[in-house]
């Protein structure tokens, strides 16, 4: 029982950042979204192992066990089905607890979307970048037993009062919900940065119902579970194990918040450093667990796993050709205009990750750079600095209000609008999109 809680735990810890990766450069349709909304509600199960959830699970065990015992003791002598009416009950109080929990964190949601590129562009500041990570590695030192966090007893007090009746678990949850939200902004940044650019509302709402009903199910189990404690697995040295594993994931995903600012093969070394520094001390250096085997088997796995990974990091680094991009002014525009071939006007910055991002996978993909340099002129307008007018003018002129952003444009000049890319998009879908730039411009179409 201890070491598949322990499998199930490491799983989701690096489910969730992978998750959350994912939906940061998935489109708000289609099989990408649907994975993106399936691991942020598996990422979701995993922030119950973060210093601001994690204390709060004895509150939920000792909340429904005295709804528990209390509804034993008026059922004392009853029959069966009454007995199961009890159970029922406790079956409805634990789902509107959930469900609590969930309202909270999907208003973060919505009040993301409703902000607009306000919050993306702020959660994508490198100021703000900064400060989350150095939150991440602060929070990932308690994991190391560095410091301890504890939560204000005056939180803890408010989060375990013993509210009655099923709107009593539903205000409890409520009350979870706000006591964890804060805690858990820096681990769900990348999502808020997705929901922002989104400016959807609706998306907003379910991306983070989906993520809060993953933090709330097992504490629904545990609900249901609360009068049978000894099922659930006794903490030990496993235990403290699984917390250096979320310390390591918290450092790497500190470097991945970091990266926009740092030069490309920097980011990728210090991100395959922490990698390798992780499986060397998960599997080798920390000596938790020596008595069993089966706990051995499995530190080992995940060094490897992370060893193998760091060499992943460094094979993904090296360079490959990419796109060759004209640096935008106005007469090289001007001139691709006029030159008779469909132009692509690329908004880019440094600091935008799903610029980057887009740069790595869609503009290094042979069969784009092939395309790019036989039948299109490819100019890039650099925003990374906020202080040239000329390429301010020419955003504003296009209506960019948030990056990534391609524009496609036929011979001539005017804009193919419903070829604009608004988002990170993988190569297939952007070579669909500069073939049927092709299509309107008159060229054959590359199969």
């Amino acid at each position: 029982m201890r070491l598949r809680w322990l499998l199930v735990s490491s799983f989701f810890s690096i489910l969730f950042f992978t998750g959350t990766a994912h939906a940061g450069h998935a489109d708000a349709g289609g099989l990408g979204m649907v994975w993106a909304i399936i691991s942020i509600f598996l990422g979701g199960m995993a922030l119950n192992l973060t210093p601001c959830v994690y204390p709060l699970i004895p509150v939920t065990i000792s909340y429904f066990s005295a709804k528990s015992l209390a509804m034993k003791s008026v059922e004392g002598g009853q029959s069966a089905p009454v007995q199961q009416n009890g159970r029922g009950a406790i079956l409805i109080s634990a789902l509107l607890y959930t469900l609590g929990i969930a309202i909270t964190n999907s208003m973060l949601g919505v009040f993301a979307a409703l902000s607009g590129r306000l919050l993306g562009t702020l959660l994508e500041n490198p100021a703000t970048l900064v400060v989350v990570s150095v939150i991440m590695v602060v929070i990932a030192l308690s994991m190391f037993d560095v410091w301890e966090l504890r939560l204000p007893a005056w939180i803890i007090g408010a989060a375990a009062r013993n509210y009655a009746g099923y709107l009593g678990s539903l205000f409890m949850g409520l009350t979870l919900g706000i006591v964890a939200a804060p805690c858990i902004g820096p681990f769900v940044a990348g999502v808020l940065i997705m929901v922002a650019n989104s400016r959807d509302p609706v998306f907003g709402f379910w991306i983070f119902f989906a993520l809060s009903l993953g933090m709330g199910f097992p504490l629904f189990v545990l609900a249901l579970l609360s009068d049978r404690l000894t099922m659930l697995p006794k903490s030990g040295e496993w235990m403290l194990w699984v917390r250096r594993v979320m310390g390591w994931v918290m450092i790497g995903a500190a470097a991945y918040f970091v990266a926009p600012i740092m030069p490309e093969l920097a980011a990728l070394a210090l991100i395959s450093v922490i990698a390798l520094a992780a499986g060397i001390h998960l599997g080798w250096v920390d000596r938790s667990g020596a008595g069993s085997a089966a706990f051995y088997r499995i530190k080992k796995g995940i060094g490897v796993v992370c060893i193998v990974a760091a060499c992943a990091i460094i094979w993904y680094a090296i360079p490959s050709e990419g796109v060759k991009w004209t640096p935008y002014s106005e007469n090289a525009l001007n001139e691709a205009k006029e030159s008779g071939r469909p132009v692509i006007l690329d908004f880019y910055a440094d600091w935008c990750s799903s610029c980057r991002h887009m740069d790595r996978m869609t503009f290094h993909e042979h069969s784009i750079v092939e395309a790019a340099a036989k039948d299109f002129i490819m100019i890039r307008v650099d925003l990374t600095r906020s202080d040239d007018r000329a390429k301010e003018r020419l955003a504003r002129s296009y209506g960019i209000q948030g990056i990534p952003a391609v524009i496609f444009l036929k011979p001539g000049g005017k804009e193919v609008v419903d070829l604009r890319v608004m988002d990170a998009m993988p190569p297939g879908e952007f070579l669909a999109r500069m073939n049927g730039l092709r299509n309107r411009a008159g060229l054959a179409v590359n199969k």
